[in-house]
């Protein structure tokens, strides 16, 4: 350990554990299921690791599942980012932020 990094700095880079995953690929199987998603990809990064879904494959993500350990204290750990860039939900429960995709407008209407 470097004396020069801060004590609460992660080792290594930021992912994804099975306690997470496992809602987060529920909420992809129903909406591939729905006809909403195919396909996704998931990125360890430094500060943050990522769970993008994309309608098309070769598409820009959909929507992006953000895990951000730096702001569990401050705004929660957890984001849910829209195409465009913006925060459609951010808190510390990865289950109430993804509650996003159970509101009325993500149902498939035939």
């Amino acid at each position: 350990m470097s004396l020069d990094a801060p004590a609460d700095s992660p080792q290594g880079p930021v992912f994804f554990d099975r306690r997470e995953l496992d809602p987060i690929l529920r909420v992809y199987g129903r909406m591939v299921a729905a006809g909403e998603w195919r396909d996704y990809a998931m990125l360890p990064g430094k500060d943050a690791a990522e769970f993008a879904v994309f309608r098309r494959s070769g598409d820009a993500p959909a929507y992006r599942i953000e895990k951000r350990p730096a702001l569990q204290t401050r705004q929660g750990q957890w984001s849910v980012i829209g195409e465009g860039g913006q925060i459609l939900k951010r808190g510390r429960d990865l289950a109430q932020v993804l509650r996003v995709f159970d509101a009325r407008r993500f149902n498939v209407v035939d």
